[in-house]
């Protein structure tokens, strides 16, 4: 298995740099298969959240459909598969940030009984307090 920087996935998702759009797209359709797939792991989907949402102005809708391809996509391995999912659909109901979303996900994973914020967006999830 072979782990994918966000860089890689904005430039094969943007088109932006023609070069570096050929070089992610033969590499991943070389390397990443079924049975070998793409790692990706959070830091890298919450990266690339920002930065199709800073850089390129990617609307909730737009970032929400390419973390569902991105799910779907068998070649692709994505690290805690069930936490990923499950912030996606807080993100996709409320107003917390996807970051926001796994991170109060991911911290349930891990047994947390809560994850304690300033972020007022945040504090409504599900599992969060806000100090």
């Amino acid at each position: 298995m072979t782990g994918i920087d966000t860089n890689v996935l904005v430039r094969y998702l943007t088109r932006d740099d023609a070069d570096q759009y050929q070089r992610a797209k033969a590499f991943l359709e070389a390397t990443c298969t079924e049975k070998n797939p793409g790692y990706i792991n959070t830091i890298v989907l919450s990266e690339l959240v920002w930065v199709l949402k800073a850089a390129y102005s990617a609307t909730k809708d737009e970032l929400v459909m390419v973390l569902d391809q991105i799910l779907l996509t068998r070649q692709f391995e994505v690290a805690h598969r069930d936490a990923v999912r499950a912030a996606l659909q807080d993100f996709k109901q409320g107003t917390a940030d996807f970051s926001d979303s796994l991170i109060g996900r991911l911290n349930r994973e891990a047994d947390c009984s809560e994850t304690c914020t300033f972020d007022q967006k945040a504090g409504k999830l599900d599992g969060f307090h806000v100090l």
